[in-house]
C-alpha cells in the first residue's frame, strides 16, 4: 500500500508524539511511505518555527530528515490536482502527490484534508481511524 504521512504527523513524531504509529508505518512491510520535495520543505519550515523549536534541536530535525530519507520513497509530482479540490490550497500538493503515485492513503490530522474523506482512489484518514483500521 502506498501511504502519505502529512506534515502534522511528522511533526508530532519529531516532538515525541505518535512515535509508535510512525515507527510502525515506516517498518510495516505492507506500506511504502512516500514523500516529495514540497512535503520535505513543509516539514523543515514547520520544524523551525519558534513554537516547535522550543521542543527540538537542529540535530532532532536532521535525524527526522535522515529517517525520512532512509525509510521513505521519494516521488516527483507529475500531476497537479485542481485548486478547487480542497479548502486550503497549501495542502493541494498532497493531493497532487497522491494522484501522481496512486496513493492508497493520506494520514493526517488536518480537517481540511480529512473532511474530504477521499480524493480519486486515495482514502484520506484521521490518525485514529488509520490506527484502528490497521489494528495498531
Amino acid at each position: 500500500m502506498k501511504v502519505i504521512i502529512d506534515t502534522n504527523l511528522w511533526i508530532s513524531f519529531l516532538i515525541g508524539h505518535q512515535t509508535q504509529l510512525v515507527r510502525r508505518m515506516l517498518t510495516d512491510m505492507r506500506f511504502d511511505v512516500y514523500v516529495c520535495a514540497r512535503l520535505i520543505e513543509e516539514i523543515r519550515d514547520v520544524a523551525t518555527r519558534d513554537k516547535i523549536r522550543k521542543y527540538v534541536t537542529q540535530a532532532d530535525i536532521d535525524d527526522l530528515l535522515a529517517i525520512i530519507n532512509a525509510f521513505c520513497q521519494f516521488a516527483i509530482i507529475r500531476t497537479e490536482a485542481p485548486a478547487t479540490a480542497i479548502r486550503d490550497p497549501k495542502d493541494l500538493y498532497l493531493l497532487s502527490l497522491a494522484e501522481t503515485i496512486g496513493a492508497d492513503y493520506i494520514v493526517s490530522g488536518d480537517a481540511d484534508l480529512t473532511d474530504l474523506g477521499q480524493y480519486h482512489e486515495t482514502r484520506i484518514m484521521k490518525v485514529a481511524d488509520f490506527k484502528a483500521m490497521m489494528q495498531y
